[in-house]
């Protein structure tokens, strides 16, 4: 990185000031195999982001000061808990600018999210000869209830390709979206190679088609501004453990009239209007997909964990990771034999999924446990997308705003020193 890229970000980022919010980073190792006073290196974000103070703080609050049942009880503490949750899907719906609170349900997180839409409108809308278009670099979770649903109702799911530099095959869209195409299911941005997704112009082709849009934007979105409506989305999946929020929840949108169209993903108590022996009616959206007990604790601290991210401004935090993201290909790209996977620094976000020449994934990710940097190893959940690039698994870094260049350093000397080991 240039000396003077380097002063731009510092002068707009004070990432130890940000580093000071998450104790979990600034927390040294006493014991155990790492040498005493180390520091961690945290570079799983995209599997799992860490928490901030005010986070941890607002589900200890709570706990210790509020907590029951949701939608239960007009006493002190239920009303409390009513209020919480609805100003925490108000700010879910603002963080993704979408018309109204009562277009966002609660759900486990991304995984049931896309399984609630596969459910709920898929079974309700497709039939033989219908078509479902996802990408090759999609995650497990929106590939698996796809296909299950597909087999379920006689519809085929198609597959757009990926192009030699790791991005969407737009020049093939025409021929896989067509007026058979009833749903396009894409990510926002690929958590194994990095690519962010030209998601508007998608959606607007597929409207064309009168075909409906839905974004899996698990990783998209604790990295970059969204807005439903000018995007042309009708439907986003997010999880809170990805944006710095508590593990245990996620949002689902919809636009309203569809919301309303849609069958229930589970019944039971909450998501009802009248139960009767015969038959039952159910509730409005977004009460209708919220079957049983919400994770109350973990809903209400999501929305503290959306105003600490737009405290910090989605612009500030792109212009940051896009410069860990530069340097971080800088030093990995001098290592020998290294591979990067994935299109260039431009057309991505901060993750780099790599591959060594003679050097297994596990290993590698072994050797820098060994030296107090966590990093991800496998298939990251994209077992199709592994194939195509002809590989089995790779080692993936992934960043977050609290990252350092340092850390980066860190990274790159420790394969450094894993490579001569296995070597």
């Amino acid at each position: 990185m240039t000396e003077s890229s380097t002063a731009t970000a510092h002068s707009t980022w004070d990432v130890d000031e940000v580093r000071a919010n998450f104790p979990i980073l600034l927390r040294p190792f006493e014991s155990g195999k790492y040498r005493k006073g180390t520091l961690p290196v945290f570079l799983d974000s995209a599997a799992s982001a860490q928490k901030p103070r005010c986070v941890i703080d607002k589900e200890r609050e709570v706990e210790e000061n509020y907590y029951a049942n949701a939608y239960r009880g007009v006493y002190e503490f239920g009303a409390r808990v009513d209020e919480e949750l609805e100003a925490s899907r108000a700010k879910v719906a603002n963080l993704i600018g979408a018309a109204s609170s009562e277009e966002v349900a609660f759900t486990a997180g991304t995984t049931m999210s896309i399984n609630l839409l596969a459910r709920g409108w898929g079974g309700k809308f497709l039939g033989p000869g219908d078509e479902v278009l996802i990408s090759e670099m999609e995650h497990h979770a929106n590939i698996v209830p796809w296909q299950m649903i597909c087999a379920e109702r006689g519809a085929t799911l198609r597959w757009l390709p990926i192009t030699e530099d790791r991005r969407l095959d737009l020049n093939q869209l025409d021929e896989f979206l067509t007026r058979r195409t009833k749903m396009v299911s894409i990510t926002g941005m690929s958590n194994v190679l990095g690519t962010i997704n030209p998601i508007s112009e998608i959606a607007r082709r597929a409207h064309e088609v009168g075909a409906l849009m839905h974004v899996d934007a698990a990783q998209s979105v604790p990295h970059q501004a969204v807005s439903v409506i000018n995007d042309g989305i009708d439907f986003l999946s997010l999880s809170g453990h990805k944006l710095f929020g508590p593990s245990g929840v996620g949002a689902f949108y919809g636009r309203r009239e569809l919301l309303d169209d849609m069958n229930p993903f589970m019944g039971g108590g909450h998501m009802i209007s009248q139960v009767y022996k015969s038959h039952s009616t159910y509730s409005d959206p977004p009460a209708k997909f919220e079957a049983g007990t919400l994770p109350i604790v973990q809903a209400i601290a999501l929305g503290t964990a959306i105003d600490y991210v737009t405290s910090l401004g989605f612009d500030r935090i792109h212009a940051y990771e896009s410069q860990l993201l530069t340097y971080a290909h800088e030093g990995l790209g001098s290592i020998p034999g290294l591979t990067i996977h994935g299109p260039s620094i431009e057309h991505k976000g901060a993750i780099c999924a790599f591959t060594i020449e003679g050097a297994s994934s596990y290993d590698l990710a072994e050797w820098l446990n060994s030296k107090g940097v966590f990093v991800r190893h496998g298939h990251h959940c994209t077992m199709p997308l592994h194939q195509i690039l002809k590989i089995e698994n790779s080692v993936r870094a992934s960043f977050a705003f609290y990252n350092t260049r340092e850390e980066i350093d860190r990274l790159v000397n420790a394969i450094d020193f894993t490579v001569a080991k296995l070597r």
